[in-house]
């Protein structure tokens, strides 16, 4: 591979993590929280190799009088000849770093997703009598399809999450999207909603409503799915990934 080429790739790709890692919160739209630093060492580690390829070609051009690699590999018989198309593959994920960074997952995603099972828990503790009670989609899963003692009947809730427009009776999907490691292995929460009016596809909104009776309240025959009271629009939070409670909306 031509060392120039070699050198501006690194550069490229290095220098694309840093500035989505570590100048802004865009690495959130690829990869969970923790993955941060590992990001930063990667992106520093190949800026390094960079600029340590450019020190290393000045020098080898001092010392035996050759003014590119490329008069190398001629001279060795077309050596690697075909190694840099293939590398110019990796030229437009490196630029799209640095200058536009793909959007997160959203509605387009969770709407060609089911909703993926929840962990199953073992008990569950008395709901406080907050009104409404806030609780992530997951919770309130749980509680819809394994809590038998049917605590969240009646209850006022509020959950924050993205919208999915469309379904059967005008009703539409409240979202979360959850990553382990990286957004290859994402997964849907989703809860239906019913109100007059469907927010845009991807507003995140905060729903306050009543579960919608159905099936057996506490087993997997109840539906997930809430009658809406207000639907409030609110901001994205930077780190969409992760289904947590959020801060209620102000008045």
């Amino acid at each position: 591979m031509r060392r120039a080429l070699r050198m501006t790739l690194l550069l490229l790709v290095g220098a694309g993590l840093l500035r989505v890692a570590l100048f802004t919160d865009l690495y959130l739209r690829y990869v969970k929280q923790g993955m941060r630093p590992l990001l930063i060492a990667s992106g520093a580690l190949l800026v390094l190799l960079a600029a340590a390829e450019a020190v290393s070609g000045a020098r080898r051009r001092e010392d035996d009088g050759h003014g590119d690699d490329e008069e190398q590999e001629h001279g060795h018989g077309h050596h690697a000849s075909g190694t840099p198309r293939a590398a110019w593959l990796l030229l437009p994920p490196a630029l799209s770093l640095l200058l536009w960074a793909p959007p997160a997952l959203g509605a387009y995603t969770a709407a060609r997703q089911p909703a993926q099972p929840v962990t199953r828990a073992s008990d569950f503790d008395p709901l406080p009598a907050t009104s409404p009670l806030p609780l992530t989609l997951s919770d309130f899963t749980r509680r819809v399809r394994q809590d038998d003692t049917q605590a969240i009947k009646g209850r006022v809730v509020r959950l924050t999450g993205f919208v999915t427009p469309g379904g059967r009776d005008g009703d539409w999907s409240l979202n979360r999207i959850i990553i382990s490691c990286c957004a290859a292995d994402a997964r849907t929460v989703k809860v239906r909603v019913r109100s007059p009016h469907t927010p845009a596809a991807d507003t995140w909104v905060t729903v306050t409503g009543t579960w919608r009776p159905g099936g057996t309240l506490g087993t997997a025959s109840a539906p997930v799915a809430l009658e809406a009271r207000s639907v409030r629009k609110v901001a994205k939070p930077v780190n969409a990934y992760t289904d947590a409670l959020l801060p209620a909306p102000s008045e």
